[in-house]
């Protein structure tokens, strides 16, 4: 039998490999899915994988324009969680460069959007998407201006 051999570019150190990393959903996931049925149920609408800023390349997972609130639901793996990341021993020098990038542009993502006035939120994909969803409730509600109420006088 032949090796395998990875196509032109390709990072895959195998081809369970490649075929498992390409799988790999960039939204939608479960604990997504979780969190938006929950806020959802909350009576809270919300743009899903939208551009918080106009211009930006990067999308957050649940974008509360309005009160200029973007919700992030970081994966363990792909964003370096402390608690549950195992860097692969295949490719240790693709992945630490890899993984530390996305660390990098997720910073980067925040600062901007600080900048700009919005409220970011990042939960882990392992966090209880019932403590999450409260928490998004929360901050949205503490972020909608009151009702302006006028009294008329004859």
């Amino acid at each position: 039998m032949d090796a395998w051999t990875a196509p032109e570019g390709s990072w895959a150190s195998s081809a369970a490999n490649r075929r498992s990393m390409l799988g790999n959903r960039s939204r939608d996931t479960a604990p997504e899915l979780a969190l938006r049925s929950l806020v959802h149920a909350a009576g809270l609408r919300y743009r899903v994988a939208a551009k918080p800023l106009p211009g930006m390349r990067r999308t957050a997972d649940m974008v509360f324009r309005p009160v200029r609130l973007a919700v992030f639901v970081d994966g363990c793996f792909w964003h370096g969680c402390p608690e549950h990341f195992v860097p692969p021993k295949t490719n240790p020098d693709y992945w630490d460069t890899k993984i530390g990038r996305n660390v990098q542009r997720d910073r980067d993502t925040d600062a901007r959007l600080a900048e700009a006035g919005w409220l970011v939120l990042r939960f882990w994909e392992h966090q209880q998407p019932a403590e999450c969803a409260d928490r998004v409730v929360a901050e949205v509600t503490a972020r909608r201006k009151p009702a302006v109420t006028s009294a008329r006088t004859r």
